[in-house]
């Protein structure tokens, strides 16, 4: 049984020896880091009198991957303040009010608020109304904008029903396969966007007649995980087709591969770890966090920070984002740990507890991404990652 039955939810640093001392003031330290550090630190933005953003500080925009994940921070932690800050700059500059983006968000804007595309990134979407819902939990529903869970099922409605009825667009999900789509409109997914916890949540809280779609997600993403990691290495693809397999095809705005283990593919395990430590459901997907965590912590120990193809072959080049590999790769232990009685398995999970531990928040240019998986990895390897 995972917490959402039994309402514990594991410390992992504290089982491993640190003190509840020790990982409050830790916690604190990232939170006014990320948040409100120097320039060269922080992630978030104050604007004005009542809004905010973050900056990804590698391409100096605001995404609703960021924005999401910021307002999943925030409510974890209880800062309501930067909370609504976020989320009314997100009304605000990113919110689409007609033509195939209307009732989307658009995925990049500038730090002036100015649209860069009219195209939405479904990870957004389900991060903003997972935080909606829980913010409704927490602190109760205002008005208009704060209407957190109408907000949130409002979001989930477009998601599955855009194109009917006469709207314009598509939706973000395929509704024959059940699976999340790279973006409205494509024939292929990206595994690191399948969120099974998420899910089973929104079968709970979306409209009613959309829960028994949601369910039926949250068991179709954890059998394709499954079948989208490597049966070796527990590695996926970027981007994947509806059978698991890595999607190779051309795109026609991009010449970039996406068809191996790079960026957006470290996500996958983090997801696995969480949807565990949640729900206690495995179809067959926990066991790649085992299989990533034994190929990076033994098998490439040495320089386990490259990019691969999803077999393990490794390629020259570095990984763009080492911090965030590791973060996830680590957050893969509450998988881990949850369901195997594999004695090195066990020993290599406690491994990479420790890795993340003793590892710095990144800096530099390319601290935004590592930084969010960071966060997130300590808020769930501490137990403070939770469904409210």
């Amino acid at each position: 049984m995972g917490a959402f039955e039994t309402g514990k939810y594991r410390n992992l640093f504290l089982e491993s020896g640190k003190s509840e001392q020790e990982i409050a003031k830790r916690l604190e330290e990232i939170w006014n880091t990320f948040f409100y550090g120097s320039e060269e630190e922080r992630i978030y933005h104050p604007a004005g009198e009542d809004m905010g953003y973050l900056e990804d500080t590698g391409n100096h925009d605001a995404r609703t991957e960021g924005m999401s994940y910021g307002m999943m921070i925030c409510v974890q932690l209880d800062k309501k303040e930067e909370f609504d800050r976020i989320w009314k700059w997100a009304c605000t500059y990113m919110w689409m009010t007609e033509g195939e983006g209307e009732g989307y968000f658009a995925w990049s804007c500038g730090l002036d608020g100015r649209k860069n595309a009219n195209g939405a990134a479904p990870d957004g979407e389900e991060f903003f109304a997972m935080a909606l819902f829980f913010a409704s939990h927490r602190w109760g529903d205002g008005e208009g904008i704060f209407c957190y869970s109408e907000q949130a099922r409002k979001i989930l409605r477009a998601c599955l029903h855009k194109g009917e009825n006469g709207r314009p667009g598509h939706p973000m999900w395929n509704r024959e396969n059940k699976q999340i789509l790279f973006v409205p409109g494509i024939d292929f997914t990206d595994p690191s966007y399948h969120l099974p916890h998420f899910y089973e949540l929104f079968a709970l809280w979306a409209d009613e007649e959309d829960r028994a779609f949601w369910k039926e997600a949250a068991l179709v993403s954890r059998r394709y995980l499954k079948a989208a990691c490597h049966p070796v290495t527990g590695m996926n693809a970027e981007y994947a087709e509806f059978d698991g397999s890595p999607m190779s095809r051309k795109l026609p705005w991009s010449n970039d591969r996406h068809d191996w283990f790079y960026s957006d593919a470290y996500r996958t395990a983090a997801n696995i770890g969480l949807d565990y430590a949640w729900f206690g459901k495995d179809e067959g997907q926990a066991q790649a966090a085992e299989k990533l965590q034994h190929f990076l912590g033994d098998v490439r120990r040495e320089d386990p920070w490259k990019v691969y193809e999803v077999d393990g072959t490794c390629l020259a080049e570095d990984a763009l984002h080492p911090v965030g590999m590791l973060a996830t790769t680590a957050q893969g232990a509450l998988a881990v740990l949850g369901r195997s009685e594999d004695e090195g398995a066990v020993r290599m999970a406690w491994d990479w507890v420790e890795r993340l531990w003793k590892e710095p928040l990144r800096k530099g240019d390319r601290r935004y991404y590592d930084n969010c998986l960071y966060f997130f990895a300590f808020l769930a390897l501490s137990g403070k990652y939770r469904i409210w």
